[in-house]
């Protein structure tokens, strides 16, 4: 067994704080939904990496094929949502001068 609360806790606290941190004092605000869709991808990697070291829940077991759990099938959206909002911050002009 595995301590998966602290894991998320390290995972989805910690590092992605310092991540948000470092992109807000890198990129500040400049570019809207910069920072949603790098906290959207930081938080659907960690909730997909945590899910490798968590039982499965009980009446789902596992989905496709026996390596993919239903939190796993619910981060990839986040994920991919994330992905779309810096891929979109990043070809809008900055708003705010540097």
């Amino acid at each position: 067994r595995h301590p998966s609360q602290l894991y998320e806790a390290a995972l989805e606290g910690a590092l992605l704080l310092v991540v948000l941190a470092w992109a807000a004092k890198r990129f500040g605000f400049r570019r809207p939904g910069l920072l949603s869709g790098v906290f959207g991808v930081g938080y659907g990697l960690a909730r997909f990496s945590v899910e490798f070291f968590r039982e499965p829940d009980e009446h789902l077991g596992y989905l496709f094929g026996g390596w993919l759990t239903m939190g796993m099938l619910l981060s990839l959206p986040m994920i991919a949502i994330g992905l779309l909002l810096i891929a979109r911050a990043r070809r809008t002009p900055d708003s705010i001068p540097a």
